[in-house]
């Protein structure tokens, strides 16, 4: 569980919804009309943008804002210079026997196992990366068009309730509900894009940017154990890829 996703988006909401509690009645901010105008009108849009199956997956994608498991770089990096020294004194096959958790590292190892060219292993696993990161990055861009439509759908929602407004000035009684559209949905399609659809699209370009930098490190650490590196010339190497704060201080 990513918590910082998790606070942000419950604390987001619960200032707003609090905020519009203590001002007055929940019941006054709710108009079914303006809910239908932006979020039907949001994902009919949506969906003109993208096929139905990015559409629906771009769902499973946005958990992974809140339930992505990130690999901390600077033990993934002692697990391999493990799995190196291993290698260097026993062979490669002494590997087949090693507990390794990460599934990416895993499935490297286990071509090296099975005698796969390294080169051939490099163009494999990279392809996985870059087919992964195209998912991920179809996702993303499924809630960047919700936070681009979303305002556009609360504008028109507004003009949409003044045309009512201003077509029935002589019923004050239908006034009052116009106004409710024209304003409600300006106010729904903000939320719906700022509060929800945007943090999560640039959440999940974070998280998308970090997987992509482990799998560069494995894919490095794969070849680096093929060639039979020195772990510690091998660890010095995938060092490179960590910030230089989170380097050991013998680097």
């Amino acid at each position: 569980m990513d918590i910082a996703t998790l606070i942000g988006f419950l604390g987001g909401l619960g200032i707003i919804i609090a905020a519009i509690a203590t001002g007055g009645n929940l019941s006054q901010f709710v108009d079914v009309p303006s809910i239908l105008i932006v979020l039907g009108g949001t994902v009919m849009v949506v969906l003109m943008k993208f096929t139905l199956s990015d559409f629906l997956r771009s769902f499973s994608v946005a958990a992974r804002a809140f339930f992505n498991k990130q690999e901390d770089p600077v033990k993934l990096i002692e697990e391999v210079v493990r799995l190196a020294d291993v290698a260097r004194k026993n062979g490669l096959l002494a590997l087949e026997n090693e507990t390794v958790n990460n599934p990416f590292l895993k499935k490297g190892i286990n071509m090296c196992v099975d005698g796969y060219d390294p080169a051939l292993i490099r163009k494999m696993l990279s392809e996985e990366i870059h087919q992964t990161i195209k998912r991920h990055e179809t996702g993303r861009a499924v809630w960047q068009a919700v936070g681009d439509v979303a305002p556009a759908f609360g504008m028109i929602g507004t003009l949409v309730g003044l045309v009512q407004m201003l077509a029935n000035m002589s019923d004050p009684s239908s006034i009052g509900p116009a106004m409710a559209v024209a304003i409600l949905t300006t106010l729904y399609g903000a939320v719906l894009a700022n509060a929800i659809a945007l943090p999560l699209a640039d959440k999940l370009a974070l998280v998308s940017s970090y997987e992509q930098l482990s799998k560069a490190l494995i894919v490095e650490a794969i070849g680096g154990i093929q060639e039979g590196l020195n772990p510690k010339i091998l660890g010095a190497l995938l060092n490179t890829y960590l910030p230089e704060k989170k380097r050991p201080s013998s680097e």
